[in-house]
């Protein structure tokens, strides 16, 4: 068998069949605002368990946008609990567990306000399974945590063919759309593993034609309004190369915006020639606005993400937060923050 990766060997994933067969009951975990690769891994993972009849449920904070929706089917949703709707019966759900794993975060933290701690605090085992960098290794029992890789769903892929068996036809569908997502459809952190993967599923009968339709195709008309709007009134681009969109809460409000509508929205000023770095924020609350930042070889989004906007994740894709009245004391001001930030971090690299 392939080994792509070190965190897989040494008997690290009969180690892991180990603890799903003790474990009695198993509960998967992802972070906030789960994305489609956060869904794929963890959707992935409940169906593979299941289907060897190991109690198993799974807990977010944040429902499933409506864009992924298709991830789920019946059964899956049946043992979705959301923490943000339900918080004391996703902590009941839990405590419950004899085993945690955390799929695609690399701390606690990022599984949500009140979600993080209650994981933190829990005295059963814990597995990572994460593709970011700088995992909170001693919180974990067993930790598989690569860098180079596409995707937590690709991780797991190769975690699941290691300890073997039958991979069941919806572990290897969500694993795919989890795949197909991180990669922006094979468009970015894509490695020979990732395209070997991808064949393998193939062959095994994953209709990856349907999960391009359902990521893709199935958008409502608002999010390409909105997309026209954005590019044409609201994208600045700084004489350093970095392109900035800013999205408020009125404009929210006046394209209807709901969770999943601005997925990827970051990635398109990187194809205009002069843009290095592109940076997207939308108001999450007064106090809040969510960051996206993306960039070209040679410019380090996670590095921006962690000196400026409380965040990182990987080198040309990363995330983070920019705090009213801490970081800027007006919303208003975000923009001329972006400029100043960049300008000073992009100064110092050149």
């Amino acid at each position: 068998m392939q080994t792509y990766y070190k965190s897989l060997s040494e008997g690290a994933p009969a180690r892991l069949e180990r603890l799903f067969s003790e474990a009695g009951k198993v509960v998967v975990v992802t972070h906030v605002h789960p994305d489609g690769d956060a869904l794929g891994s963890s959707f992935g993972l409940f169906h593979f368990l299941d289907s060897r009849a190991v109690p198993v449920d799974v807990v977010t904070l944040d429902p499933v946008p409506d864009t992924l929706a298709f991830i789920l089917d019946e059964r899956a949703a049946e043992h979705h609990f959301v923490a943000s709707e339900n918080m004391a019966g996703a902590e009941s759900v839990l405590r419950s567990a004899g085993l945690l794993v955390c799929l695609d975060f690399p701390t606690f933290s990022r599984a949500g306000d009140g979600l993080g701690d209650i994981l933190a605090g829990l005295r059963c085992r814990k597995v990572l399974v994460d593709h970011h960098l700088s995992p909170d290794r001693d919180a974990f029992d067993l930790v598989f945590s690569e860098t180079g890789v596409s995707s937590a769903s690709e991780l797991l892929y190769w975690v699941l063919d290691a300890i073997g068996g039958v991979m069941p036809p919806e572990t290897a569908r969500c694993l795919m759309a989890g795949m197909t997502t991180d990669t922006n459809n094979f468009a970015n952190s894509v490695y020979p593993s990732t395209f070997d993967m991808a064949s393998r599923l193939l062959r095994a009968g994953v209709d990856r034609n349907r999960i391009v339709t359902d990521l893709y195709h199935n958008y409502r008309e608002q999010r390409y309004r909105l997309m026209g709007y954005l590019l044409s009134e609201k994208m600045v681009i700084s004489a350093q190369g970095v392109a900035y969109m800013i999205l408020d809460t009125d404009e929210m409000l006046r394209y209807d915006v709901r969770e999943g509508d601005t997925e990827a929205f970051v990635n398109l000023p990187l194809g205009i020639d002069r843009v290095r770095m592109s940076i997207f924020l939308k108001r999450q609350d007064e106090g809040l606005f969510r960051v996206s930042i993306r960039s070209e070889e040679g410019v380090s989004a996670n590095l921006c993400a962690r000196l400026h906007f409380h965040g990182g994740g990987h080198e040309l894709a990363a995330g983070g937060r920019l705090y009213v009245p801490d970081d800027v004391k007006d919303a208003a001001d975000a923009a001329a923050y972006i400029e100043k930030v960049t300008s000073e971090f992009l100064a110092g690299r050149d």
